[in-house]
């Protein structure tokens, strides 16, 4: 048997998968989830904008709810990693300016708001939905109120749970729910409210 390259990986029955192929999919599921919404996706439509068969889909993804959970998740969570520039206020920026991209991207844009009237119907892609995304991004986000907490900028006792509640809701208010414009003037503001916030003493023992 050949030899594993860059271009491959290997399925779970050992069979190799080749990455071209698994991109082409990915691409296609992201279209044609923009064009029909979750709920009238079908995994042969994909496999067809796509110019490949549907057992190659299979073979990577178990069901349309497995595709769905993992490249969302994989995008959404590479789409807004935290940066470590040095100071809170630079790391706030430079999430949140990663933020405003991927809400605003214009399949994003159409995608989220499906998405989220989909998961209200269906508790198992909310739960699946809620592990694989909400999780590694509040992670993210927290990494950078401990980095700020480390170098003295956010006091020790601050409420975390709270504090990256602050982090995502406004931006994602605006954007999302409101359909607001987000732009480098209110991402500043947003981000001077924020490192006042968190600079707070925290409560009193």
């Amino acid at each position: 048997m050949a030899a594993e390259t860059a271009s491959t990986r290997r399925a779970p029955g050992g069979s190799e998968l080749r990455d071209d192929v698994t991109e082409a999919l990915a691409a296609a599921f992201f279209e044609e989830l923009s064009a029909v919404g979750y709920g009238r996706l079908s995994l042969e439509a994909v496999a067809k904008r796509a110019g490949a068969g549907k057992a190659a889909i299979y073979r990577r993804w178990p069901s349309k709810r497995d595709m769905t959970v993992a490249l969302l998740s994989r995008v959404a969570i590479a789409a807004i990693a935290p940066a470590d520039t040095g100071t809170l206020r630079g790391d706030l920026e430079h999430y949140l300016h990663d933020a405003v991209r991927a809400l605003t991207h214009p399949l994003a844009s159409r995608i989220i708001p499906d998405l989220m009237a989909e998961a209200t119907r269906d508790p198992e892609l909310a739960e699946e939905l809620m592990d694989s995304l909400r999780g590694p991004r509040r992670e993210n986000a927290a990494k950078i109120l401990r980095a700020a907490i480390d170098r003295g900028e956010v006091p020790a006792d601050v409420d975390l749970e709270l504090s990256l509640d602050f982090l995502a809701g406004p931006l994602y208010w605006r954007l999302a729910v409101v359909h607001l414009p987000a732009d480098d003037d209110y991402v500043d503001r947003l981000v001077t409210q924020l490192v006042r916030f968190l600079a707070l003493p925290g409560p009193s023992t």
